[in-house]
C-alpha cells in the first residue's frame, strides 16, 4: 500500500525486516523444541540466537542468485551464525515457515483492526446518544418516507460495526494456526511435538491437518470479512455524501480553516474524506475474489496463491486500518445541522403522516383499498400544489364524516414516530 494510505503500526507488520524476524523466531522455536526432544544438540539455539542478524539486503542478494526466499534467508543466517545454523529447518519445508508467518502477520493485523473498530464504535455511539431525539426524515429509494431521528440512523451503523467486530474476531481465530508438518504434511521428517511447541510459543493453534500448506479456506474467510467491513464503511460514507449535498445539507464533513475545496471554485466544500472511503472500500473488496480462488490449489500444494497473498495481505489490511481510522475521525468531527433536518422535514408539508391517516381510516371502517385511495389522492394534491397535507385531510368530507378533526390533529404528531426510540436504543446498546 502506498504511503498516503499507510499508518505506521500496521505497516511495520508487513515490512521485510519484521517478516524475516518472524521467520527466525519460527526456526528458533522449532530448534528449541528439537533440543528438548534431543533431536539436535543442546545449545544450538543459544549460539544461533547470539550470532544471527537479520540483513534484508543480503537476503535479497542471495535470493537473486538462488531464486528461493527461504533458502536465501537460511544462507544469510548461516553466514553470521556459523555451523550451528545447519540444525535450523531440520525436517521442515518452506511452507511451514511461510504459512505460519503469514498467519501470524494476519493475526497481528487483525488485532490492530479490532482496535480500530472499537475506536469507531465509540465515535458512532457518542453521536447516536447526542442525537437520540434529533428529528430527521427517513428515506427509502432516496425519497422522503417517514420521520426518524439522526441518533437512530447512527445506531444502525453502530450495530453493523458490532457485527463486523464479531466477524473479525471469528476470522482472527480462524486464521491463527501454525503448521510445522514437513513435506506434504505427513510429519515424516519432523516430530508433531515440534509443531505443538512452536504453536504454543507463537500463541497460535496447531493446524489439525495440513497438506504441506495451511488450507486456504481460512484465508478466504479472513479476507471476505475484510471485504464486508469495507462495504460497511462504504455504506456509511455514501450516507454522509448524500446528506452533505447542497440541497440536503443535514451533515457535513469538518472543513479546516485553511482547507481548499476546489482548485477552480473557491466556494466548494466537498465530502472528499467520504469519497476517499468509497474508493478504499473498492480496493479492499478487490482482495476477496483472489482469496477465494486461492482455496483451489493443486494436490498438496502449488504456489499460485503466493503472489496474490504477498499483495493482498499488506494492501487489504493496511488500507482497512487507514479507512477505519479515517471514518472514525469523520464521525467524531461531523458537522450536524438539526435546523436543516427540520427544514427538510417540512418541505413535503406533512405528507409523510399518510400512513397514520391510512391506518386510522381502516379502523374507522373503510377497507384498506378505499383508505389507500383516499389518502393517496390527498397526498398527491398536497405535493403537487405545495400545500398542507393536514389541511387537505380535514377538508375531505369522506374522512371527517368518520374521524373528528380533533382526532385527526393527533395523527400529525412527531412524537408518535419517536415513542419507541428508547426501546431500540436500550436493546441495541445492551451489548
Amino acid at each position: 500500500m502506498i504511503e498516503r494510505y499507510s499508518r505506521k503500526e500496521i505497516k511495520s507488520i508487513w515490512e521485510d525486516y519484521n517478516r524475516y524476524s518472524i521467520w527466525l523466531e519460527i526456526e528458533l522455536a522449532a530448534a528449541e523444541a528439537m533440543e528438548k526432544l534431543k533431536i539436535i544438540p543442546k545449545g544450538v539455539v543459544k549460539k544461533v540466537k547470539s550470532k544471527a542478524k537479520i540483513n534484508p539486503k543480503r537476503i535479497l542478494q542471495i535470493e537473486n542468485k538462488v531464486k528461493h526466499d527461504i533458502i536465501a534467508f537460511l544462507t544469510s543466517i548461516t553466514e553470521r551464525a556459523g555451523k550451528e545454523a545447519r540444525y535450523l529447518h531440520k525436517g521442515m519445508t518452506s511452507s511451514d515457515v511461510l504459512d505460519t508467518c503469514f498467519n501470524l502477520q494476519l493475526k497481528q493485523s487483525g488485532e490492530i483492526l479490532l482496535k480500530d473498530i472499537n475506536q469507531l464504535l465509540q465515535s458512532i455511539k457518542k453521536q447516536a446518544l447526542k442525537h437520540k431525539f434529533t428529528l430527521c426524515i427517513g428515506r427509502s429509494h432516496g425519497i422522503h418516507a417517514e420521520p426518524i431521528t439522526f441518533g437512530l440512523k447512527m445506531l444502525t451503523f453502530y450495530q453493523e460495526f458490532l457485527r463486523n467486530k464479531k466477524r473479525l474476531e471469528n476470522s482472527i481465530k480462524e486464521i491463527s494456526t501454525c503448521a510445522i508438518s514437513g513435506a506434504v504434511g505427513t510429519f515424516a521428517n519432523i516430530d508433531p511435538r515440534v509443531e505443538s511447541y512452536v504453536a504454543k510459543k507463537l500463541k497460535l493453534n496447531i493446524e489439525p491437518i495440513s497438506t504441506q500448506i495451511i488450507p486456504r479456506d481460512r484465508h478466504a474467510q479472513f479476507f471476505s470479512t475484510l471485504g464486508i467491513i469495507a462495504s460497511s464503511i462504504e455504506r456509511f460514507a455514501v450516507e454522509i455524501r448524500h446528506l452533505q449535498r447542497t440541497e440536503v445539507l443535514e451533515v457535513e464533513e469538518f472543513f479546516a480553516k485553511k482547507q481548499k475545496g476546489s482548485s477552480a471554485m473557491p466556494h466548494k466544500k466537498n465530502p472528499i474524506l467520504s469519497e476517499n472511503l468509497t474508493g478504499l472500500a473498492r480496493l479492499i473488496r478487490s482482495s476477496v475474489m483472489p482469496a477465494l480462488e486461492n482455496v483451489a490449489l493443486w494436490h498438496e500444494r502449488d504456489i499460485s496463491h503466493s503472489a496474490v497473498e504477498r499483495n493482498i495481505g499488506p494492501d487489504a489490511t493496511i488500507a482497512l486500518d487507514f479507512a477505519l481510522d479515517r471514518l472514525s475521525t469523520v464521525i467524531k468531527n461531523l458537522n450536524i445541522y438539526p435546523k436543516n433536518m427540520k427544514r427538510n422535514l417540512d418541505i413535503t408539508n406533512g405528507i409523510f403522516f399518510s400512513q397514520r391517516v391510512l391506518l386510522e381510516l381502516t379502523t374507522a371502517g373503510f377497507t384498506r383499498e378505499q383508505s389507500y385511495k383516499i389518502v393517496q389522492k390527498n397526498a398527491m394534491q398536497a405535493w403537487k400544489e405545495n400545500s398542507s397535507f393536514y389541511d387537505k385531510i380535514i377538508s375531505d368530507n369522506q374522512i371527517t364524516k368518520k374521524i373528528p378533526v380533533n382526532k385527526i390533529k393527533k395523527l400529525f404528531d412527531f412524537g408518535y414516530h419517536t415513542k419507541k426510540i428508547n426501546i431500540i436504543f436500550k436493546r441495541s446498546l445492551r451489548n
